[in-house]
């Protein structure tokens, strides 16, 4: 029996995922659909169609006509981002900064959506922070120098963990420990 080669089912025209103008279109639907769920920056983006496998020019291409039409805006978003993690999780200045970089922002531009968090009302913010802490917190007796210390190192360490430094975030704490007690005592 002689047995003959079956027909190559490839073609040697282009498939549709070749044509760059088509893969231009998916790359731009992916962006506004991640787009239409919150703000991103442009590197946040790049990633994305980078991890779908999109080529660079592509990218380039969708990403800077997105940029042009105002879809992107790091500067805009690192301001938003800056005044809603302030005000919803209280966030310090380094915290903040750490957040925008990993999210791809330009220094210069995050240095500009910091610019108006001045030393006072970082300050302000983590006593804040603290005072709704301690309104929720037993404290025990006041002579009893473990349970205080044990305390403090807490209320420091929420503070560490959202961004603050460590000697304003022991004062403020040493500061509003105090108050709260004088407050209970009367």
């Amino acid at each position: 029996m002689t047995s003959f080669p079956l027909p190559s089912t490839s073609s040697s025209a282009e498939s549709p995922d070749d044509d760059p103008v088509r893969r231009a279109e998916q790359a731009r639907a992916v962006c506004l659909r991640l787009l239409t769920a919150r703000a991103r920056t442009r590197a946040e983006l790049e990633g994305q169609l980078a991890k779908r496998g999109y080529p660079d020019e592509i990218s380039v291409q969708v990403l800077d006509r997105l940029t042009e039409v105002g879809l992107i805006d790091d500067e805009d978003f690192a301001e938003q981002w800056v005044r809603s993690r302030r005000e919803n999780a209280g966030k310090g200045k380094r915290a903040l900064a750490a957040e925008l970089r990993k999210k791809g922002v330009d220094s210069e531009v995050i240095d500009g959506a910091l610019a108006g968090i001045d030393a006072d009302a970082e300050r302000t913010r983590a006593e804040q922070l603290v005072r709704d802490k301690l309104r929720r917190e037993k404290l025990g007796d006041p002579d009893d120098r473990d349970a205080e210390n044990k305390m403090a190192r807490r209320l420091v360490g929420m503070l560490a963990r959202r961004g603050y430094q460590q000697s304003m975030a022991l004062d403020v704490v040493t500061v509003e420990l105090a108050n709260e007690r004088e407050r209970r005592k009367v």
